[in-house]
């Protein structure tokens, strides 16, 4: 089966780019971005996970510590 999508040159601009970056062609590239995201018939669409999801999580910082340095009075004035 043969398809024609329109797209917004800069979304053009962009798949064209990508292709030539991965040295493929731009039916090839769209064809697995299609595959990737678009689910079957009948399929439950794929959950996104937001890149931010984990923020406040790491050992690294002090979020870890909000507790104690509430009751220790950290940023009352």
């Amino acid at each position: 089966m043969s398809m024609t999508v329109n797209v917004p040159d800069d979304v053009a601009r962009r798949l064209e780019a990508a292709a030539a970056a991965r040295g493929v062609t731009v039916e090839e590239l769209a064809a697995e971005v299609l595959t990737d995201h678009v689910p079957e018939v009948g399929e439950a669409p794929r959950r996104r996970h937001l890149s931010f999801g984990g923020i406040g999580a790491s050992q690294h910082g002090i979020s870890h510590q909000v507790d104690e340095l509430l009751a220790d009075g950290f940023g009352r004035g």
